[in-house]
C-alpha cells in the first residue's frame, strides 16, 4: 500500500487496509474528489474473484476471435486475483486519468497477468487487446494482437472499418494495418 500511495502522489490512496493483503483502496485528488475504487479479489471458491472469473469464463465462447476463447479458456482458471477499478467522476477531474494509470500500471507490474476492461475485452500477458468486446459504433484505432500457433502477431486495428473487424474476430490480420512488433 505505500508504495502504491508513492506511485499515485499526488493523489491520495485511502484504505482500512494498511498491510498486505489490502482488500480495498480509493484512489482520490488531493481535494477529496474520488477517482476510483480499486478492489483485490482473491480467487477462492464461494468469494467474490471465484464468481467474476466464473462469468468471464461463461461468457467467452460469445466472442471473437477463436483462438483468443481458447487461449483464455486456458489462461482464465490459473488466476489467482482479480484487481477491479471501478472508475468514478474524478477520472474526468483534473488529469484523473494519469494518478489512475500510474497505480493501474504499477499493480499490473506487481502482479502481472492480463486486463480486461468492459466494453472493449480482455488483453494478453503484453497488453494487447485480443477478444472482441467493442460496441458497433467504436472507432479509432486500437492495439491488438492475434494468436497464430504460439506466438501472438500485435497491430493497430481500426476500430470503425468493418473489413478490419470482421478479419480480427476471424482471427486473420486485415489487410493495410500498421504490425506494431
Amino acid at each position: 500500500m505505500a508504495d502504491l500511495r508513492t506511485t499515485a502522489a499526488p493523489a491520495l490512496i485511502e484504505s482500512s487496509d494498511e498491510e498486505a493483503p489490502w482488500q480495498q483502496a480509493v484512489l482520490k485528488h488531493p481535494d477529496g474528489i474520488e477517482i476510483a475504487v480499486i478492489e483485490r479479489n482473491p480467487v477462492v471458491e464461494g468469494e467474490l474473484g471465484a464468481e467474476e472469473l466464473q462469468e468471464f469464463l461463461d461468457e467467452l465462447p460469445l466472442y471473437q476471435p477463436q483462438s483468443s476463447v481458447e487461449w483464455l479458456q486456458q489462461y482464465l482458471p490459473r488466476v489467482k486475483v482479480i484487481y477491479a477499478f471501478q472508475l468514478l467522476s474524478g477520472t474526468d477531474i483534473n488529469d484523473g486519468w494519469t494518478p489512475l494509470h500510474r497505480v493501474y500500471n504499477a499493480i499490473w507490474t506487481i502482479a502481472g497477468g492480463i486486463l480486461q476492461a468492459d466494453g472493449e475485452g480482455f488483453s494478453n500477458e503484453d497488453g494487447y487487446t485480443i477478444l472482441w468486446q467493442f460496441s458497433d459504433s467504436a472507432e479509432g484505432t486500437w492495439n491488438v494482437g492475434l494468436l497464430t500457433g504460439d506466438l501472438w502477431r500485435h497491430f493497430e486495428l481500426d476500430l470503425g472499418n468493418l473489413a478490419h473487424r470482421e478479419a480480427f474476430r476471424r482471427g486473420q490480420m486485415p489487410d493495410g494495418v500498421t504490425i506494431l512488433e
